[in-house]
């Protein structure tokens, strides 16, 4: 795949996919958070599996971030589920994100010239 697969904003090398369980999901605020989630710069995809109720993700870490998700899931009334196992994955997801937006602004430094010789040195 390549970046062109993707939606506009969504680079392949930043792209992560996340299953969130949620709690206090109805009809009505289902489709909002679909809705405001899907118009995010970043978001590849959203969708909702109805019989685990899990919310699906997948976004350029470096636009989104798991706070914003779940800001906008809780402005609706609704929340991540507070089970250990979400917390769990809450905590690894933030910890991933973290580190694919630090590295995406990392510039890689690589100096293959050879070092110079010191003043001093029999080498010259």
């Amino acid at each position: 795949m390549s970046d062109l697969d993707h939606r506009g904003g969504v680079k392949e090398v930043n792209l992560v996919v996340r299953h969130l369980k949620l709690e206090g999901i109805t009809a009505k605020n289902k489709q909002v958070i679909l809705d405001k989630i899907d118009r995010i710069i970043g978001i590849d995809s959203v969708s909702f599996d109805e019989d685990t109720a899990t919310l699906n993700l997948a976004y350029d870490a470096t636009h989104c971030d798991l706070d914003l998700f779940q800001q906008l899931i809780q402005e609706e009334g609704a929340d991540l589920s507070h089970s250990m196992w979400t917390r769990v994955k809450e905590g690894y997801y933030k910890y991933v994100d973290q580190n694919v937006k630090d590295n995406s602004e990392h510039d890689p430094y690589c100096n293959n010239a050879l070092p110079k010789a010191l003043p001093g040195s029999r080498k010259h």
